[in-house]
C-alpha cells in the first residue's frame, strides 16, 4: 500500500473516526491465525463462552504463537504511519459472534483501560474488576490517543454483526448513547472483507445488531497507546512491536 494511501486512512481516522482497509492479509495468513485459535487451551479464566458469544481476553498473551501470523510487515507499517512511532499494544480481544448469535450490542464508548492493580490515582475511575482483571476508566486525554485495530477473520456486513458507527463522534468527548440526536447524527455500516481491517478511536460511539445470515463474525481487536500511565499503575498487556 502506498504511503499517500495510508496518509488518507490515517486522515480519515482523525476526522470521522474510523477507516476501513481491505486486502491486507492473505487467505493464507488468516488460516493460521485461525489454526492458532482452534487449537487453544479454552479452559482458562480469560475465554468467555456462551451460546451467543466466544471471547477471549488478553488474546495475545493467551495465543503468543498468533503474533508472528498478525504482525506482519505491512501491519507495522500501517501502525507506524497511522498510529505514529510510539505505539504499543495496551490490550487484545478476540471475538467469535456466533453463526446463530442472538447478541446485540447498544451504542457505545470504550471508556476503559486495562491494568495491573487497583489503586487510588487521582482522575482514574471508576473502576471494574473481572476475574482478576483491572479495568478503569482514564482522564480523556489517554482515552483520546488511543487508536483500535480489528482483524476481521470474516467477510463481515450488516447481516452478521458489522459495526454501527456514528462518524465524528470520537472527537466529542464523553457522548452518552441516550443523548444521540439523530436528526443530527447518522450511522454508518462498517462492512470488512475477510482479511480486513478496521481502524478505530475508542471514543467513536459504536455498536452491532444480532446475526440474521447465519455466517460467523471473528474479529481480533487490538488496541494501542503511546502515553504513560502514573508511575505505581501499568498497561496489564503492555507489548513492544519487534
Amino acid at each position: 500500500m502506498k504511503t499517500g494511501d495510508l496518509e488518507n486512512h490515517k486522515n480519515e481516522v482523525l476526522e470521522k473516526g474510523f477507516t476501513v482497509i481491505n486486502t491486507v492479509f492473505s487467505e493464507k495468513e488468516i488460516e493460521s491465525i485461525i489454526h492458532t485459535i482452534e487449537n487453544m487451551d479454552t479452559s482458562k479464566d480469560t475465554f468467555r463462552k456462551s451460546g451467543d458469544l466466544f471471547a477471549i481476553r488478553q488474546f495475545l498473551k493467551e495465543a503468543p504463537e498468533s503474533t508472528e501470523f498478525i504482525f506482519i510487515d505491512h501491519i507495522k507499517k500501517i501502525i507506524k504511519d497511522i498510529f505514529g512511532e510510539k505505539y504499543f499494544i495496551v490490550k487484545s480481544i478476540y471475538f467469535d459472534k456466533p453463526e446463530k448469535s442472538n447478541w446485540y450490542v447498544a451504542y457505545h464508548q470504550d471508556l476503559t483501560i486495562s491494568v495491573d492493580k487497583k489503586i487510588d490515582v487521582p482522575d482514574f475511575g471508576p473502576w471494574t474488576t473481572k476475574q482478576n482483571q483491572f479495568a478503569v476508566q482514564p482522564p480523556l486525554d489517554v482515552l483520546e490517543n488511543i487508536y483500535t485495530l480489528r482483524i476481521h477473520l470474516d467477510d463481515t456486513d450488516e447481516e452478521n454483526g458489522a459495526l454501527k458507527v456514528v462518524p465524528t463522534s470520537h472527537a466529542k468527548g464523553i457522548y452518552r448513547p441516550e443523548t444521540i440526536d439523530w436528526t443530527i447524527e447518522k450511522e454508518e455500516i462498517c462492512k470488512v472483507e475477510k482479511g480486513g481491517i478496521m481502524i478505530m478511536k475508542p471514543l467513536l460511539l459504536h455498536g452491532s445488531n444480532r446475526t440474521t445470515n447465519g455466517k460467523k463474525r471473528r474479529v481480533i481487536h487490538i488496541e494501542f497507546s503511546d502515553r504513560e500511565l502514573p508511575e505505581e499503575l501499568q498497561w496489564s498487556e503492555r507489548m513492544h512491536l519487534s
